[in-house]
C-alpha cells in the first residue's frame, strides 16, 4: 500500500474532469483576486479532506493525522464541511509543493533493533587451563575433548554468522553420567559453560559469547524405547529431529513438530526453546507434547522428571522449567 499511494502521488498530474455545473460552484466559492495570498486554511475546522492524483486514486482523511502527503506537481485539493457550522461553504485551493521526493511520502516507521555494545567478560569466572583440559580427557576420553581451531571455530559461530565467540574447548559427552561430571566439574572451577545442540539457533542462544566451554549434545542420538500403543517416544537430546520423524513413521505414527532445520536441529534443542514449527497449529506447542525430562542441572545434578504418565498430580510439575520460550 505504500509503495502504491507514493506511485500515486508521483505520478504526472492531469486535471481531473469537472462537470460544467461543479465549475460554476468553483467559480462562486473561489474568492476576488487582491492582490495578496489568501488566509492560510484552518483544516482543524473541516470534516474532511480529499486528494485526487493523476492515477485516480483517493485518499480521503477525516481530522488530523501524522502523515504528509505532497508532491512535486500541482495538487487539486477539495475541502468539504461536513456541517454548516464548520464555516463557510465549500472552498477550492490549489498548491504548487516544492519539496523533494523523500519528504514527498512522510509516514512514521518504527525500528526494531538496538545498537551493538561490546559485553565485558565476568572476571568472576575462572581462565581455561591445562589441568582442565586433562580432568575433561579422564571423563570423556580424547575423542570427547576437541581443541581443534577449526572443530570449535565451527560451534564459535551460529547458523546465519551474525555472532561469533571466543571458546577454544569443545566437549562431546555421550551419557547423562558425563554431562553430569563435566558440569559438577565447571560448577567448582568456576568456568562458564555453554550447551549446545544443532546450533540451528537465530538468535545467538547456542554461541559462547567470550571463552565459554562448549557442551555439545550431538553424541546422545540414541533412542530408548518407543510405545506404539500410547504413541509415547523416549530418546536422548541429541537426536537429529528428521530421523526422529523418519523412525516413528515408520511406525506408523508422526513427530508432532516439524521445521525446516529438522535435517540437523536436535531435540534437546528443539524443547530447550519451546519451537513451534509447521505443525504448531493441529498438535499444539512442545509444552502439551512432553511428557517427561531427565536434565542436568548446573551444578551437575541429575533431576529426573522421566515419566510417562499423562496427568501426574505429584506434586510441582517441573518440566515446564526447562521448556521455554526463545527469546
Amino acid at each position: 500500500l505504500r509503495q502504491g499511494g507514493l506511485r500515486a502521488l508521483l505520478a504526472p498530474w492531469d486535471p481531473p474532469s469537472v462537470h460544467p455545473h461543479d465549475r460554476a460552484a468553483e467559480r462562486a466559492c473561489t474568492p476576488p483576486s487582491t492582490g495578496s495570498s489568501p488566509p492560510p486554511l484552518d483544516w482543524t475546522r473541516l470534516g474532511s479532506r480529499t486528494i485526487s492524483s493523476g492515477a485516480g486514486m483517493s485518499l480521503t482523511q477525516y481530522g488530523l493525522t501524522n502523515h504528509t502527503l505532497t508532491s512535486q506537481r500541482r495538487s487539486y485539493w477539495t475541502l468539504c464541511p461536513q456541517h454548516s457550522s464548520f464555516g463557510p461553504p465549500a472552498e477550492i485551493a490549489t498548491k504548487e509543493a516544492q519539496h523533494s521526493v523523500d519528504d514527498s511520502f512522510g509516514v512514521q516507521q518504527r525500528t526494531f533493533g538496538s545498537a551493538a555494545e561490546p559485553i565485558q567478560r565476568n572476571p568472576d569466572y575462572s581462565v581455561l587451563n591445562s589441568d582442565d583440559v586433562s580432568y575433561f580427557k579422564s571423563i570423556l576420553g580424547d575423542n570427547g575433548v576437541v581443541q581443534d581451531k577449526d572443530r570449535v571455530a565451527v560451534a564459535n559461530v551460529d547458523w546465519m554468522g551474525k555472532y561469533k565467540g571466543a571458546s577454544q574447548l569443545l566437549l562431546l559427552p555421550k551419557s547423562t553420567n558425563e554431562v553430569s561430571k563435566v558440569l559438577a566439574y565447571c560448577d567448582s572451577r568456576r568456568l562458564a559453560v555453554v550447551p549446545q545442540g544443532g546450533n540451528t539457533g537465530l538468535v545467538g542462544g547456542s554461541v559462547p559469547v567470550h571463552d565459554e566451554v562448549i557442551v555439545n549434545l550431538g553424541g546422545m542420538d540414541k533412542i530408548i524405547s518407543f510405545d506404539n500403543v500410547n504413541g509415547i517416544l523416549t530418546c536422548e537430546a541429541g537426536c537429529v529431529l528428521e530421523n526422529l520423524s523418519t523412525f516413528v513413521e515408520n511406525e506408523g505414527f508422526i513427530m508432532p513438530l516439524d521445521l525446516g532445520a529438522k535435517g540437523s536441529c536436535q531435540i534437546g534443542g528443539n524443547i530447550s526453546t519451546n519451537a513451534g514449527g509447521l505443525r504448531f497449529i493441529r498438535y499444539g506447542s512442545l509444552h502439551g507434547n512432553v511428557l517427561g525430562l531427565e536434565v542436568v542441572l548446573a551444578n551437575g545434578t541429575v533431576l529426573d522428571m522421566l515419566t510417562t504418565l499423562r496427568k501426574d498430580n505429584t506434586g510441582y510439575d517441573l518440566k515446564h522449567l526447562f521448556v521455554v520460550k526463545a527469546p
